[in-house]
């Protein structure tokens, strides 16, 4: 199991807007871009995407190994949630961690259950990220 946190390139104090956190609490589908090893880029889509806090969003890994593990080996990452009936979205652009064990870790347990979820013991990681603008 793991969690990854994106951090903003230029503004560590970056908070999501109202607008922002509709756009991911509707859609619940992101696109997360991150580089593999060969320098390609991978796009995986993952429907869990939601809203950690005010400055960070967050997506279960249900069964994205090329995701986890290009963030392991890049932290570089991109995460693109689109409002389809009004044709504007959001990308939120920064670098992950990839976090396998500790306090931060406990805590998405919680979460990932209130949202619904299956127990985290039961997956592989929880991504989540700083917001980036």
């Amino acid at each position: 199991m793991s969690l990854s946190k994106i951090e903003s390139e230029s503004d560590m104090g970056a908070k999501l807007t109202p607008d922002m956190k509709r756009v991911v609490s509707e859609q619940r589908l992101a696109f997360v871009a991150t580089v593999c090893s060969d320098g390609t880029p991978n796009l995986s889509p993952k429907g869990t995407i939601a809203i950690w806090d005010d400055h960070h969003l967050v997506f279960a890994d249900i069964h994205s190994p090329g995701t986890i593990e290009n963030l392991k080996e890049n932290p570089a990452v991109e995460v693109n949630v689109v409002d389809p009936f009004v044709r504007k979205g959001y990308r939120f652009k920064g670098t992950a961690k990839v976090i396998v064990n500790g306090e931060l870790f406990k805590r998405s347990c919680g979460f990932t259950e209130a949202a619904g979820w299956t127990r985290l013991e039961e997956r592989e990681s929880l991504p989540y990220g700083d917001l980036c603008s």
